[in-house]
């Protein structure tokens, strides 16, 4: 009986992972993967729809299928000099993920605080919603405020040409445009302990997945005022706050020294990365760390003078800095081999 009972809910677990990616066909999948009937997957639908843990619209024959949602829940602040961010933690935050694992707890504490802090201290917005969809996988929160937007800010601060930059500057960590106030560090570490993490914010999208190396930016056509920030993360994850701290840190006080820039960042389009001032750009703010790992996903190809700039003039300007590549194809890796050798490294 135990045996079958455990593979009961192997077939139910498996049908609660893949009903978001499956909503129609999902009964099909699990017949397959199982070596069952429709009929017998059928059943385990039924009792986990019975349970509150699968949704459905629809007729038999057009019927999809979600997971229903444990608490959907909403609240607009006003954002004044009396919001503060640990207290809408302890109010009305944490009694909704009350029963979840304290590392997950933990994540959330971390992303959560930060997150609305950033409206609160930056935003220069009026009101921010905060948003929180539980199910029996997953959490997600979503804070959106209506300020100058983040992206906007970041261009206008520090004097870019573009919101894409401040999308670079952002993914290599401790940029702040208040360094009296903030480290800058918040969310390229919440972007790295969460399943899902993305902000949105004018017509610049940026998001990172945890189980992919690289950060993704796309650009809209609409413009979008303020700033959306959502995370998503499985309820019975491992993962914890510290072991993401101690991936870019050394040391017992957690020192961030390490940063992982994805070159195509400072790329337009299907441009080449060939001229020094786009090499300054990538290479903005990277001598705070000790450690520099340059991921060239997607990079086809560079130019001499971008490699001689990073890899030969900045390393030469701070021999006490560890530059490494990484993901690079034949041509890139060709090109800066030719720089490291005229640096005779």
């Amino acid at each position: 009986m135990s045996k079958v009972r455990k593979r009961g809910e192997q077939i139910r677990q498996f049908i609660l992972t893949n009903v978001e990616e499956h909503p129609r066909d999902i009964a099909a999948l699990a017949a397959q993967e199982f070596g069952i009937t429709r009929q017998a997957v059928n059943k385990h639908i039924k009792r986990l729809v019975e349970q509150k843990a699968l949704s459905f619209k629809g007729s038999t024959n057009s019927r999809i299928y979600y997971l229903h949602p444990l608490i959907e829940w909403r609240k607009i602040y006003s954002l004044d000099t009396t919001l503060e961010e640990d207290v809408v933690w302890d109010s009305d935050i944490k009694p909704l993920l009350s029963d979840l694992p304290d590392n997950v707890k933990d994540i959330w504490i971390y992303g959560f605080t930060e997150m609305l802090n950033n409206a609160i201290d930056h935003s220069s917005g009026t009101r921010v919603l905060v948003q929180v969809k539980k199910t029996s996988l997953s959490t997600e929160i979503m804070i959106d405020d209506d300020g100058e937007g983040i992206f906007r800010k970041i261009q206008r601060s520090l004097e870019l040409n573009d919101e894409r930059h401040a999308v670079l500057e952002l993914a290599k960590g401790k940029l702040t445009t208040d360094p009296d106030r903030h480290s800058g560090e918040g969310i390229f570490f919440a972007s790295r302990m969460f399943d899902q993490f993305a902000i949105l914010s004018g017509n610049v999208y940026f998001s990172h997945q945890f189980s992919k190396a690289e950060d993704w930016i796309f650009e809209n056509d609409s413009s979008q005022d303020g700033t959306s920030v959502f995370m998503e993360l499985d309820n019975n994850t491992s993962r914890t706050s510290k072991q993401v701290f101690d991936n870019f840190s050394s040391g017992d006080d957690y020192a961030f020294n390490k940063t992982v820039v994805p070159v195509r960042l400072a790329q337009y389009g299907d441009e080449r990365l060939v001229s020094r001032s786009q090499a300054k750009r990538l290479l903005a703010n990277v001598d705070k760390f000790k450690i520099v790992i340059f991921d060239f996903s997607e990079v086809e190809a560079i130019g001499q003078a971008f490699a001689d700039e990073v890899f030969r003039v900045f390393k030469k300007q701070h021999p006490e800095i560890q530059i490494v590549d990484l993901n690079t194809n034949e041509e890139v890796k060709k090109m800066l081999n030719r720089a490291r050798s005229a640096l005779g490294t």
